[in-house]
C-alpha cells in the first residue's frame, strides 16, 4: 500500500487543538472531514471504532506528540454526519459507518464494471463483487456490505439490476 500524502495541517500543532476563531475553525473543520474520508478511503476501511481512533495516527500525530482531543473528535464526526458522510451504528455513538461516495454512485461504478466485462444477464454473488478474484484493483473491492448492498439496490430502483437471496446466498442479476 502507498503511503498516505497527508495534509500540511497535520504537520502544524495547532490542528490538534479546536481553534476560536470562529472563521479558523470553519477551515479547521473542513479539513478535518477531508482528512477523515480520505484516510478512510486510503485504508479502506468503512468502519470507524472512535474509542480505537483516538490513538490511531489518524488524529494521533506521533510525530508532535499532539492528539486531537475525544471531544473535538465527536465535532469532526458530528459534521460528517451532518453532510451525509457518516452513519451511527449505535446509540452510543462508538461505531460509525463513514461514506465517501453514496449509494447511487457506488451503484454506477459497479454497473460500469459490469458493462465493461459484458456481465450483463448474469447473476453475481456478493462476494464474487466484493471479494473476489475478478474485482481485484476495483475500487469497490473490498466494500462493506451493508453499503454494497445499498448500492445494488440503487441499481435495482434504476431497474438496472435485481436483488436476489437464493439458497441462503445474497446475488444480484444486472441488466
Amino acid at each position: 500500500m502507498v503511503d498516505f500524502d497527508w495534509p500540511w495541517q497535520y504537520k502544524f500543532p495547532p490542528f490538534f487543538t479546536i481553534q476560536p476563531n470562529i472563521e479558523t475553525f470553519k477551515k479547521q473543520l473542513e479539513a478535518w472531514c477531508s482528512l477523515v474520508l480520505d484516510y478512510q478511503r486510503h485504508i479502506k476501511q468503512y468502519t470507524l471504532d472512535v474509542t480505537e481512533a483516538q490513538n490511531s495516527e489518524l488524529f494521533y500525530n506521533k510525530q508532535l506528540n499532539r492528539r486531537l482531543s475525544l471531544e473535538a473528535i465527536y465535532v469532526v464526526l458530528d459534521e460528517l454526519k451532518r453532510r451525509g458522510n457518516l452513519e451511527w451504528k449505535d446509540k452510543s455513538k462508538k461505531s460509525c459507518t463513514l461514506i465517501w461516495r453514496t449509494p447511487a454512485e457506488w451503484g454506477k461504478i459497479i454497473y460500469n464494471w459490469i458493462c465493461s466485462r459484458a456481465m450483463n444477464n448474469t447473476v453475481c454473488t456478493l462476494f464474487e463483487l466484493s471479494d473476489g478474484e475478478d474485482s481485484e484493483g476495483q475500487e469497490f473491492h473490498g466494500l462493506d456490505k451493508e453499503i454494497l448492498i445499498r448500492a445494488l439496490k440503487s441499481l435495482e430502483s434504476e431497474g438496472k439490476a435485481e436483488f436476489m437471496v437464493f439458497d441462503g446466498s445474497e446475488g444480484v442479476k444486472f441488466f
